[in-house]
């Protein structure tokens, strides 16, 4: 019996990354945003009513769907062991070097025995036209029906380009919206460029991949 293996891809409405923008197959968009955090238990009773408050405020004033990612991953301790090796051969005083050897080793040995985790925080941003009309149907519009096979495609492309960036004007007032409105709560966020979306979509799908994630600068 044949078994008709399929890849990831094949389950991902994905067409295409441009710009850090998420094209989908429907020809709708997304876009990523990675936020920082706040940790609500450090601050005071007023501190937290008033971030509360505020995230309140900003869910009801948004009149489009989101969505808040919470990607948990463990922590990769290597860089941090590489740079305490370092300072072991820069280090003249003996006594320091056994320490800081005995240190790595202590880091090492707790991080085999304990996962530790970090936490990155994605929002992600959509938008969906309307009305999705096929590209076959504008083309014979501007063509009247007829082309030569250079035309057609090249009108195609033009119609591309001018859908998408119309499409990604609106998908950026919406993005305006939100950070404006994260802002005000003391969080801060950033788009995601092209190189970035495809790491954490690889990352997300090959979660035996320990590397340093994306982080917010």
């Amino acid at each position: 019996m044949a078994i008709n293996a399929k890849s990831s891809q094949d389950f991902v409405p994905i067409k295409e990354v441009r710009n850090g923008v998420i094209v989908l197959k429907d020809g709708s968009l997304r876009s990523i945003l990675i936020t920082s955090s706040l940790n609500l238990s450090l601050k005071s009773y007023d501190e937290q009513i008033a971030v509360i408050s505020a995230f309140q405020s900003f869910i009801n004033s948004l009149d489009f769907p989101t969505q808040i990612c919470v990607q948990s991953r463990r922590l990769d301790i290597r860089p941090y062991l590489l740079t305490l090796e370092n300072r072991i051969m820069e280090q003249v005083e003996p006594l320091l070097k056994i320490q800081t050897r005995e240190y790595i080793e202590f880091i090492r040995s707790f991080t085999d025995e304990v996962n530790i985790m970090t936490k990155t925080f994605y929002i992600v941003v959509p938008y969906t036209p309307t009305t999705i009309n096929s590209n076959n149907q504008i083309i014979d519009t501007l063509l009247g029906g007829k082309g030569s096979k250079k035309q057609i495609k090249d009108t195609k492309k033009a119609v591309d380009l001018a859908s998408f960036e119309e499409k990604r004007s609106q998908l950026e007032q919406r993005i305006g919206i939100i950070m404006s409105g994260l802002s005000r709560m003391g969080i801060r966020a950033k788009e995601l460029k092209t190189d970035q979306v495809v790491e954490l979509f690889y990352k997300t799908f090959n979660p035996g991949d320990i590397s340093q994630g994306i982080k917010l600068q």
